[in-house]
């Protein structure tokens, strides 16, 4: 049986998120929508088109006007905007019109790519969020950011857009690989420790549960950190203050992202990111040293890395600077107060970003040590 949440934007709903474990609901959800009369293209990337395209249009066929699917390589590196252009040719070539549909189907690039396509094509058409992994449910699907990398930038350019239903099906988790997986959990974590201390307890409580990917755990677990997403965006929806601390970790972690050329999931980068902010946390006397290396450490059993070779830490820290969430030179950096309690700082120097990156950098002559 399927459970439902609803998120509001300036205080007036906006959008149902579903959570259940098939695509059963999947076209009753759409028909609520309206579909009957609209073109649908399903967005997918070459991985998610493969597994799920087929369960997905099954939906749809007899239920709207007609079913385009588009798909492109799957990874990062096609999160650009000519991938965004190869969508618009595809949607004019079909006759699309402001009354059409777009479904995202797949992960957070597919997510991203698709509500930017949406927001900007005939200057927006609905859409519809199908998250396939881990970080796009619990984390990306959520709050209306859409967008695209530029020039190995993160999200550099984009825009706030809010679909129109977003479909959980948590089943289709069990079809991601162990790296995919757990590189996902590190948003679920991020959303424990920045809001909700019983939640990062309950997280290190089922850990087994996780591991096994039982559905019932993974649907309330899901549904807890969207319930953190919720309270956060419904409050401040573009960034204006309180939504920033979702960025926890992602200052450092994005530059390790495109210092690793994008090799590391986004995830492993943010798990380190965490670690570095939770370390600067400590040196600013917010977390105990105990509580520091309790965050750090507990990220080793959900295989997330809490230290890297082959950075160069000074590149690392000239990286930082190109982050979008700068503010007069200024970055907005998230610390914890303590387990549960995260806050936007101003104060953050070059010395304290430079020594957390130190913090998380194994080099060899540490090994030989």
């Amino acid at each position: 049986m399927a459970q439902r949440m609803t998120i509001n934007y300036e205080k007036k709903p906006c959008y149902d998120i579903v959570f259940t474990s098939s695509f059963d609901l999947l076209a009753e959800e759409l028909q609520a929508l309206g579909i009957a009369d609209r073109r649908v293209a399903v967005i997918a990337d070459s991985c998610t088109k493969k597994l799920f395209g087929d369960a997905v249009c099954g939906q749809l066929e007899g239920n709207c006007k007609k079913v385009v699917v588009h798909a492109f390589p799957a990874g990062e590196a096609h999160k650009t905007l000519d991938t965004v252009k190869d969508i618009y040719k595809t949607l004019i070539d079909e006759g699309f019109d402001r009354r059409d549909l777009l479904i995202a189907l797949g992960g957070g690039v597919v997510g991203d790519i698709t509500g930017y396509a949406a927001a900007t094509y005939l200057r927006g058409v609905d859409f519809v969020q199908i998250p396939t992994t881990l970080i796009a449910q619990s984390d990306s699907s959520i709050g209306g950011k859409t967008g695209v990398d530029f020039d190995g930038y993160k999200n550099m350019v984009g825009a706030f857009y809010m679909p129109k239903l977003v479909y959980m099906n948590v089943s289709v988790l069990k079809e991601l690989d162990d790296r995919q997986y757990y590189a996902g959990f590190a948003e679920v974590m991020k959303h424990g420790l920045i809001k909700d201390a019983l939640f990062y307890e309950w997280l290190l409580d089922h850990m087994y549960e996780i591991h096994d990917r039982e559905d019932s755990v993974l649907e309330e677990m899901i549904m807890r950190s969207s319930t953190v997403k919720k309270l956060v965006v419904e409050k401040d929806p573009k960034e204006q203050g309180d939504r920033a601390l979702l960025n926890f970790g992602h200052t450092i972690g994005h530059a390790i992202e495109k210092a690793m050329h994008f090799e590391m999931l986004h995830g492993e980068c943010i798990a380190l990111g965490m670690v570095a902010a939770a370390y600067i946390s400590w040196k600013h006397n917010w977390l105990s040293m105990d509580e520091y290396y309790e965050v750090r450490d507990m990220f080793v059993p959900f295989n997330l890395p809490i230290s890297i070779d082959s950075i160069d830490p000074e590149e690392i820290l000239k990286l930082t600077k190109a982050d979008k969430k700068m503010e007069s030179g200024q970055i907005k950096f998230v610390l914890l107060r303590k387990v549960g309690k995260a806050v936007i700082d101003r104060t953050v120097t070059d010395e304290d970003i430079l020594s957390a990156i130190r913090e998380i950098y194994f080099s060899d002559e540490d090994e030989k040590a």
